[in-house]
């Protein structure tokens, strides 16, 4: 159940973060949303402790979603690096 979790706020996070980075044209929207479930997983175990929130297992709340979308936003930005050199 924690799988199907992640997997459904990572596509939607995925999508709201590449909205805010801008590169569903430069990529496709199909990345966009693993790179979303990733950043997802990884900040519900690294940033969310360091910040006191919650992760999505505990409970869908604003801070947990928020902590998500910030670790999409992050890993979207360093393969965006990437992708330009």
């Amino acid at each position: 159940m924690n799988l199907i979790i992640y997997l459904i706020a990572g596509a939607i996070v995925g999508y709201l973060a590449s909205r805010i980075m801008r590169t569903n044209s430069q990529q496709g929207l199909l990345l966009d949303i693993i790179v979303g479930v990733i950043g997802a997983f990884l900040a519900g175990y690294f940033i969310s402790p360091l910040l006191g929130v919650g992760t999505i297992n505990d409970a869908i709340t604003i801070p947990t979603m928020l902590v998500t979308l910030l670790g999409s936003v992050i890993l979207l930005a360093i393969i965006r690096l990437i992708r330009r050199r």
